[in-house]
């Protein structure tokens, strides 16, 4: 499921290849969030055209609405949705955490007040796992529970125990007979992927105890989970940093959540595979662009009679056809265009981002391309 191709000569660095059901997917890579089936603002084929080879959706929200039988019978998410390429679903163990008024967890699950129209309903390992099979997910994510930074030891310990039962529990419905039917009606478990979740917090001892045995369990793939949730940024490097080096090294390491560009960069230098965010899209409709010399804030007045593209280095369609100035005009006149085009330009920026690291590796020069990109990146601009 997994191939190793290359390790970075002067670093942790590596190249990697994800093999799954809809396709191979080259690491390190980012995945777009399309949290309730879509990608905000862009379709499949401006993610495709962007270099996208793997998106993320939430099985929490798709369980919701439209549910998990609408979806069954359009074939699977991939059908529904028509995107054809690999699909990771987050089991909803985030909502734990950002719904926290909204749920009681306990050790069979966790019981959710839906946002949307007040009905409870209760997620369990179990159920979880049978609704990402309906979804026919390529990547699969064990209902997890992840604490607030700060958190007391004695708090974590219990999130991460919970999550370490839970994760088995998960397991042992992959391995079951008589599932449930997932894309187009056929039972494709064995072939879609069960990661595991590293919880803890930030100690450091819990961290090792988790990564231990999820290991124990072998699953195909682990995920860094519970970090930027609070913390400051040096002890989330630190976080990823111990638990990468405990990670197989034949196994996917996915760094869950993080995701602004020096973030990611430096993930890549400790090891670390994979990697999602709603950043690009999220900071898009709010009008704030990525670029090679850092973020710009189109709405400002700079911009009025700037004729030059978002970037001068990107070939994204934004920036092959449209000025700063239209860009700000659409925005200041709330065209829909406008928060578009900024969104398919942070996508195609990250997704450029990711390929170009990926070059870097495979020349054994990460570290120079590191600081060459952080060099141009952090002279921000407004």
């Amino acid at each position: 499921m997994f191939k190793l191709i290359h390790r970075d000569k002067n670093t942790k660095a590596r190249l990697g290849k994800i093999i799954t059901l809809h396709g191979e997917i080259d690491t390190p890579c980012f995945m777009p969030v399309g949290t309730q089936g879509t990608v905000k603002a862009i379709s499949p084929k401006e993610l495709e055209d962007s270099g996208a080879q793997i998106i993320l959706s939430n099985t929490y929200h798709l369980f919701l609405r439209p549910g998990t039988e609408v979806i069954k019978k359009a074939g699977g998410l991939h059908n529904f949705m028509s995107w054809d390429k690999p699909i990771l679903t987050d089991s909803g163990g985030y909502q734990i955490f950002s719904l926290a008024l909204l749920r009681k967890i306990k050790d069979e699950g966790v019981e959710f007040q839906s946002h949307i129209d007040g009905f409870k309903h209760l997620f369990t390992p179990e159920n979880v796992i049978e609704a990402q099979q309906i979804l026919g997910s390529d990547i699969m994510m064990p209902l997890d529970e992840c604490v607030h930074y700060p958190c007391a030891k004695d708090q974590a310990e219990v999130a991460m125990k919970r999550t370490l039962a839970w994760a088995m529990r998960s397991y042992q419905v992959t391995k079951s007979p008589g599932l449930p039917a997932g894309r187009q009606g056929h039972q494709v478990t064995g072939q879609q992927l069960l990661f595991g979740i590293v919880q803890g917090a930030t100690y450091e001892d819990l961290r090792k105890e988790c990564a231990q045995r999820l290991i124990e369990m072998d699953f195909q793939g682990y995920a860094i989970g519970g970090v930027s949730v609070g913390e400051p940024r040096n002890l989330i490097y630190n976080i990823v940093n111990l638990v990468a080096d405990l990670l197989p090294e034949d196994k996917p390491r996915y760094l869950m959540g993080v995701g602004l560009p020096q973030d990611i960069l430096e993930a890549v230098g400790q090891g670390v595979d994979m990697f999602d965010c709603v950043v690009p899209t999220r900071y898009g409709r709010n009008g704030t662009a990525f670029t090679s010399v850092g973020k710009l804030t189109i709405r400002n007045s700079p911009y009025i009679a700037d004729f030059s593209p978002l970037d001068q280095e990107c070939s994204c369609y934004a920036c092959k056809n449209f000025s700063r100035a239209y860009l700000r005009h659409l925005f200041n006149t709330e065209e829909i265009l406008g928060l578009r085009l900024v969104s398919l330009h942070n996508v195609h920026f990250f997704l450029e981002l990711m390929r170009r690291t990926r070059e870097a590796i495979a020349q054994n020069r990460f570290s120079e391309f590191k600081k060459e990109f952080l060099s141009s990146y952090n002279n921000s601009i407004a």
